[in-house]
């Protein structure tokens, strides 16, 4: 048990008993607890396997590559559209947790065979992402701009490509390639400092 763990169900202000339950049965299934992201992570041979977090509505445990999982009872909860690998297991209460543990567990087991079996999610392409008008227009129109977007990899493109696509008006997304211009051209991702 990691001790930061300990600190983090300790201080939690919501969730407490599910986060302790949750715990206590991955920690069932021989995985490495550790910390990370701010939430206790477990893994498998330094491989993330599976992550508890929570939500106003609800405590998950967060498979990394959930997409890859059996999910035969149809559990497995799909964060956003735009999420391709993880997907959640989401619960909202002690009890509810408790019915499911044989379940919990069997998804648990999955994901460690899925990581040993050293399957990998099939990421769709940054060019198979909605190119918004408003940026497209941009990037004709700035060569320097379009060099630039190119040389961020591949996740800084897409996270990019997602924020501008999920603004509905036109003028809010032609709003935030402007703002973003500055930082694409200093070859920094959208949440880079």
């Amino acid at each position: 048990m990691n001790p930061k763990v300990d600190a983090y169900v300790s201080k939690a202000e919501t969730w407490k008993e599910e986060i302790a339950q949750l715990r206590s049965i991955v920690l069932e299934c021989l995985l490495t607890e550790e910390f990370k992201w701010g939430n206790p992570c477990y893994t498998h041979e330094d491989t993330n396997i599976v992550l508890i977090h929570v939500f106003k509505e609800y405590a998950a445990l967060l498979f990394f590559k959930g997409a890859l999982l059996k999910d035969s009872k149809g559990l497995l909860v799909q964060q956003t559209e735009n999420t391709q690998a993880a997907r959640q297991l989401r619960f909202t209460s002690v009890d509810e947790i408790s019915k499911k543990k044989t379940a919990i567990k069997a998804y648990i087991k999955d994901a460690i065979a899925v990581e040993k079996a050293g399957l990998k999610v099939e990421f769709k392409k940054t060019t198979e992402f909605n190119m918004p008008e408003e940026f497209q227009i941009k990037l004709d129109s700035m060569p320097a701009l379009k060099k630039a977007f190119e040389a961020l990899t591949p996740g800084r493109q897409r996270a990019y490509l997602l924020h501008f696509s999920a603004a509905k008006q036109s003028k809010t997304r032609e709003s935030r390639v402007e703002k973003a211009i500055p930082q694409i051209l200093d070859g920094k991702g959208l949440n880079d400092e």
